[in-house]
């Protein structure tokens, strides 16, 4: 035969390459792999292999081990669950080996025989009958020899029967030889012996602990000798390679101590998972401890540790902002070769200064006419190309709402333009920029506008920031004044070269090829297109389809956008995009870093979100603590609930902090709820729920919400000027305070004389010296002008009739009702209550 490849004769002989490869190698022929030529040399060599691991003598040819299979089929009719019957086929394999041994093998076997047949015949039918089974190896045909043991059935039921091996009996004709009923004679002894046994010496019952046995001799080590014949043994628990079948776990004998990692706050089925242990366990230790506690509940990192403790394992406290520290870690080393950038430029100034039409010239646009009452009511980001350079600027509101809004540009910013009104002066939201930017350490570029005005004072601008430490360079002072007109255009160009020249000495760098960081600077949802986030690029480069971490928020940036509304997909330092993809509106003034991948963007912003909810929590808790006593002693607190929703974070954070300023020691402003986009069902339900108004701020409400606020009688209003929410809202609050009740003096009748009534007692002769003298009003009697009595009328009588009023300059008579002592020269004073609405 010529030679074939390893994968040839596989496929011959039926077997794997990978098992053919095996058997080759333990028969000594190395270096072969699939496509191998195998030789007629090696493939002799193996097959010799191959019969001497089967039993086969190599020399003689003669098989020294054979095995008999039968199989045998029959059915069984049993009854279904329906009542019908049905059959079912029973497939029974029979398996038997018989082994011819040489006369070494039969003499160490014989020997220890004899010795047992000399103490006992009952000894040596058990040594006979418990001699270990003869391990069951599947044989090919000559011809498939390679592919035996890979061939057996691992899956099927075997039935073996016990084998007698004569040492001079052929290998062939040693079938016949076996007694069928001696066997069964055997086997019903060996039975009854080991019944007596158990009874004898009260062993567990059989296959309990089954007898370990080494090689094919049979060694007994219960009965610690050898049987002098090969028999199937009793050992029904054990697998295919003869060892017991017991199970693979063992008990640890130490307790298992576990190093916790423990951070600021976990739930008891978090620590309980950390410790290995169920959750009723940590409960149960902890009520224990005193400690009362669900498997959902959070316990702080102090109450956790003692736990760990005290069941007995190691507490690590983790660092409070473990999770930050590394991604601030992972950001740093990600830096680049810093290079020059643009200024990043904020106008600041008072409401109604001229700062949008200021920059409304410079870029060219029209933006003032947009906004809302002609008033900025967002931070508007823009960068704008110079003869000199890019500028980018930042427009803030000038509003007394909007102080948080120009705190924030103070600080994401690096040159202010306070943009003060020649005809005007300083104003608050003046002085407040002011004070911004120095708390922020930002240096300031003064531009006086409304110079064109005929009314226009500069001199006046000058003394009065002086008079506010900003002094001006032709003073002494650092700080650059420019006389501009935003209607003319007159100094732009002045007030630009001050900027850069400002921006030159500041000496700004920024790492271009790094992983973008920055700042939200607002922040919307869109109908359309969900979350919209402005933000401003401070370091690297922020593309399109990076991963970006906001706040509390993250997500992949799905598109990007400048303020123009062209689509880009990168964005330098100091340029401000729009982009979409985030899975929330993050917080105006929340910083923006890229990471890596969306794993460690999630890890970092749930850790941010449970802190803010821890932090949220404690505030409310405190707050209710420290209020407990007051509010029960100051009564029911009136309250105002509002539903307010907005178009971007900015404005809702604004409106939200305006309007529970207006809170009273009788009034309280309760904002519900607050978010950012239009309002839907869930917001007007919520206002049926707690009795609220809902107010949309450059938002409307969908049919839904419609639905359900002309169905319930809702109160849903809509803005678009802050100043009428501020204005509305107080008078609603007003509607709620309690009334304020006035005494007013509506007549006065003096006593002239006296007489006495059987049947009323002292009734006064009276003249009505001022006003009306009403019958069913209170009244007062002053005598001296100190009051003595205050009552009520008994009976007003003119003559002798009953009236229910006397004017001023008639006699009347008075009877006062529980009251004799009046006397002449008293007073009779009438007055009335009246209520007077409060307002805020």
């Amino acid at each position: 035969m010529a030679e074939v490849t390893v994968q040839q004769l596989a496929d011959v002989v039926g077997v794997s390459v990978e098992r053919l490869l095996k058997q080759m190698l333990e028969a000594g022929i190395k270096g072969k792999n699939e496509g191998s030529k195998v030789s007629e040399g090696e493939r002799q060599d193996l097959l010799t292999y191959l019969k001497r691991s089967h039993g086969e003598n190599a020399e003689s040819g003669e098989p020294k081990k054979i095995t008999l299979k039968r199989k045998t089929t029959s059915q069984l009719k049993v009854a279904g669950a329906s009542g019908k019957k049905k059959t079912i086929n029973i497939e029974v394999r029979k398996k038997r080996t018989y082994v011819k041994r040489t006369p070494a093998e039969d003499e160490a076997v014989a020997a220890p025989a004899e010795e047992a047949q000399v103490e006992t015949a009952a000894a040596q039918e058990a040594a006979a009958g418990s001699a270990p089974e003869v391990a069951a190896v599947v044989q090919a045909p000559a011809e498939q020899a390679p592919a035996t043991e890979a061939e057996a059935p691992k899956s099927e039921p075997v039935v073996e029967k016990a084998v007698e091996v004569e040492s001079d009996a052929p290998p062939a004709p040693a079938a016949p030889k076996v007694d069928h009923r001696e066997e069964a004679q055997r086997r019903e002894k060996k039975k009854q012996q080991q019944q007596q046994r158990r009874s004898e010496d009260k062993k567990p019952p059989r296959g309990a602990k089954p007898a370990a046995r080494t090689g094919r001799g049979g060694f007994d080590e219960e009965r610690g000798r050898r049987g002098g014949k090969l028999t199937r043994g009793a050992g029904k628990g054990r697998g295919r390679a003869g060892k017991p079948n017991v199970h693979g776990f063992k008990e640890p004998t130490a307790p298992v101590v576990h190093e916790v990692q423990i951070p600021e706050s976990i739930t008891v089925a978090d620590l309980a998972k950390k410790m290995s242990i169920k959750a009723a366990e940590v409960i149960k230790v902890m009520f224990k401890m005193g400690a009362m506690a669900t498997i959902n509940q959070v316990i702080d990192q102090d109450t956790a540790i003692l736990v760990v403790e005290e069941m007995g394992h190691v507490a690590k406290p983790m660092q409070e902002n473990a999770v930050e520290e590394a991604l601030i870690e992972s950001l740093q080393q990600s830096q680049g070769e810093a290079s020059g950038r643009a200024p990043v430029v904020t106008v600041m100034g008072h409401v109604d200064h001229g700062k949008t039409s200021l920059l409304d010239y410079i870029r060219t646009t029209r933006v003032a006419a947009g906004e809302s009452g002609g008033i900025t009511q967002h931070i508007g980001a823009y960068h704008v190309e110079t003869d000199n350079g890019m500028i980018t600027f930042l427009d803030t509101p000038g509003h007394a709402a909007f102080t948080a809004m120009r705190a924030r540009g103070a600080k994401l910013t690096d040159i202010v333009i306070l943009v003060v009104a020649a005809d005007d002066g300083v104003m608050p939201q003046t002085e407040e920029a002011v004070q911004h930017a120095k708390a922020a350490g930002v240096p300031l570029v003064v531009a006086v506008n409304k110079i064109d005005k005929e009314d226009a004072d500069p001199d006046r601008v000058k003394n009065e920031l002086a008079q506010r430490d900003v002094i001006p360079e032709d003073w002494g002072g650092e700080v650059q004044f420019v006389n501009v007109s935003a209607k003319t255009g007159q100094g732009i160009d002045e007030l630009l070269e001050s900027v850069l020249l400002q921006a030159e000495v500041l000496e700004l760098t920024a790492v271009a090829d790094a992983p973008a960081q920055g700042v939200v600077v607002e922040s919307r949802l869109d109908k359309g297109r969900g979350s919209v986030s402005t933000v401003l690029v401070q370091n690297g480069t922020l593309r399109r389809g990076d991963i970006v971490l906001a706040g509390l928020h993250y997500g992949r940036v799905r598109a990007m956008t400048d303020e123009n509304g062209n689509a880009i997909e990168e964005a330098g330092p100091s340029i401000p995009v729009e982009i979409l993809g985030l899975d929330g509106t993050p917080d105006a003034g929340d910083d923006f870093t890229v990471v890596s991948n969306e794993k460690k963007a999630r890890e970092v912003a749930l850790f941010r979100q449970g802190k803010f909810r821890e932090i949220k929590l404690a505030r409310q808790q405190a707050s209710k603590l420290e209020n407990l006593f007051a509010n029960m002693q100051a009564g029911d607190v009136q309250s105002l609930n509002i539903v307010l929703k907005a178009d971007v974070r900015g404005s809702l954070e604004a409106l939200t902090q305006t309007l529970e300023d207006l809170s009273t020691d009788e009034v309280k402003v309760n904002i519900v709820s607050g978010g950012v986009g239009g309002i839907s069902e869930t917001e007007a339900n919520l206002a049926l729920a707690s009795n609220a108004i809902v107010i949309g701020f450059n938002v409307r409400a969908d049919n839904q919400a419609k639905a359900i606020v002309e169905r319930e009688g809702i109160e849903l209003r809509y803005y678009s000027v802050i100043y009428d929410i501020i204005d509305d809202v107080k008078q609603a609050m007003s509607g709620l305070l309690s009334p304020e009740y006035r005494e007013q003096i509506v007549g006065v009748a003096e006593v002239r004389d006296v007489f006495r009534s059987p049947k009323i007692g002292a009734v006064a002769g009276c003249m009505v010296i001022e006003g009306t003298v009403y019958r069913n009003k209170r009244i007062r009697v002053l005598r001296d002008n100190v009051v003595i009595y205050e009552g009520e009328l008994e009976s007003l009588r003119r003559f002798k009739d009953a009236v229910a009023e006397v004017r001023q300059g008639m006699e009347c008579g008075i009877g006062v009702k529980n009251y004799n002592d009046v006397k002449v020269g008293d007073q009779i004073e009438v007055f009335d209550t009246i209520e007077v609405q409060r307002t805020i």
